[in-house]
Order: C-alpha cells, then sequence, then structure tokens
C-alpha cells in the first residue's frame, strides 16, 4: 500500500485512540446521570408515598366525621329510647339504635385500618428518607470521582486530537471528507480489512460487513494507491498487514 492508504491507516488508528477515550469520558458522565436518577427515583416515590398518606388521612377525618355525628344520633336514639310511650316505639327505636351502633362500629374498623395504612406508609417514607440521604452521598462521591477523570479524559483527548490533525495533513481534503463521513456511520471504523475468507482459496470479504469481495478490488489494492470502498458497507478497503503482493 503507498502513501494514501497508509496515511489513512495511521489516521485510523489515531481516531480508534481518541474515540476510545471519548467513550470512556462519556461513560464517566453517564454515571453520574445514572446516580442523578437514582435519587430522582427515590425523591419521586417519597412524594407519592406523602401524597397516598395526605390522600389517607383526608379519608380518615372524613370517616372520623361521620363516627362523630353517628355518635351524637345514638345519643339521641338513646334519649328517645327512655322516653318511648309504647312498645312498638320502644321497639322500632332499639332496632334503629343497634343498627347505627353495628354501622358505627364498621367504621371504627375502617378508621383502624386506615390509621395502620398510614403509619405503615410513614415507616416507608422514613426508609425512603433514609436511602435519599445514603444516594445523595454516593452521587457526591461518584460526581467527584468522574470529575477528576474527565479532567484526565479531556486532556488526554486533547492531546490526541493534536496528533490526529497532523496526521489527517498527510491526507487529501476528498479523501479526508470520505474518512470523516465513514467513521462517523461505524462509530469511528472507517477501514476495513480485506482478507481472505479460507486460506486455501483466493476468496476475499470485507472484515466490516463480511460480505464478499471481488478478485479484482484485490489485485487493485495490490497494485494501486487509491480510495476502494467496500460495495455493501462502504467502509474504506485495506489489504491486511501480512499480506504478500
Amino acid at each position: 500500500m503507498g502513501p494514501i492508504l497508509n496515511a489513512l491507516i495511521k489516521l485510523q488508528s489515531i481516531e480508534n485512540r481518541l474515540r476510545a477515550v471519548k467513550s470512556k469520558l462519556s461513560r464517566c458522565r453517564r454515571t453520574v446521570i445514572f446516580q442523578e436518577n437514582q435519587l430522582r427515583t427515590l425523591q419521586s416515590g417519597l412524594e407519592a408515598k406523602k401524597e397516598e398518606i395526605k390522600m389517607t388521612r383526608v379519608q380518615a377525618d372524613r370517616l372520623e366525621l361521620e363516627l362523630k355525628q353517628r355518635d351524637e344520633n345514638i345519643a339521641r336514639l338513646r334519649a328517645h329510647l327512655n322516653m318511648a310511650k309504647t312498645n312498638k316505639e320502644y321497639s322500632a327505636i332499639l332496632t334503629e339504635l343497634n343498627t347505627s351502633k353495628a354501622d358505627t362500629s364498621k367504621i371504627e374498623s375502617q378508621v383502624l385500618d386506615l390509621m395502620k395504612n398510614i403509619e405503615a406508609d410513614e415507616a416507608v417514607c422514613a426508609e425512603l428518607q433514609k436511602q435519599i440521604e445514603e444516594q445523595k452521598a454516593r452521587l457526591e462521591e461518584v460526581r467527584k470521582d468522574a470529575e477528576a477523570k474527565a479532567v484526565e479524559y479531556e486532556a488526554e483527548i486533547a492531546a490526541i486530537q493534536v496528533e490526529w490533525d497532523a496526521a489527517a495533513k498527510d491526507v487529501a481534503p476528498d479523501v479526508l471528507e470520505i474518512f470523516n463521513r465513514v467513521a462517523d456511520t461505524y462509530d469511528g471504523e472507517a477501514l476495513a480489512v480485506a482478507g481472505k475468507q479460507d486460506e486455501r482459496v483466493d476468496v476475499y470479504s470485507c472484515g466490516g460487513c463480511f460480505m464478499g469481495v471481488p478478485a479484482e478490488v484485490i489485485n487493485r489494492l495490490m497494485t494501486k494507491d487509491e480510495i476502494i470502498r467496500c460495495s455493501s458497507c462502504t467502509r474504506i478497503l485495506i489489504l491486511p498487514e501480512d499480506h504478500e503482493d
């Protein structure tokens, strides 16, 4: 291979290093975002549980008010019971009184259940608050670590970028444009080795998409220093380093 393809191979090597460090920087930042999302999830869960407690209290307060009204009604029925003038009237008031007492007992059970639910939800809130405080501490630790690593990665990226810019000067502008376009398509991998599918036969395939590469393309790569792209994936084809002319 001549100067054109050799320059691209050098640039590809630098491109790989550059993207690798950029990927580390991205993962570093995603780690912080993940921890932030974890914190928001816990906080949202706490707020939802607090809202649930609030609604349960409203329901309990409504039943407590109803109980107060029923107690007043029971007291009124008891007073009427003592003033009943006939057995029929006495029996009717007593039936109403017993029914009201039964209904009141049911409501008291409902209130008790609601209060138990509130107590259980408050315990959940306390646990969530504890987890939130722990997550805040974890987030702060992760953020400090990520910031320190980011400084290192950004410095490394800047240094490699200088190498990339220097190597790119050895590549013609039109070729560099093709390289960049293909690299962006395939996460930095603009070049693909056209290698043998089977060492026993001269059948070649693209190392990027594994589709077959015609023999005439291999002959051109062996004899010419020019940009030849895979007809399937459009990567720039090169020969293996140990290929014998």
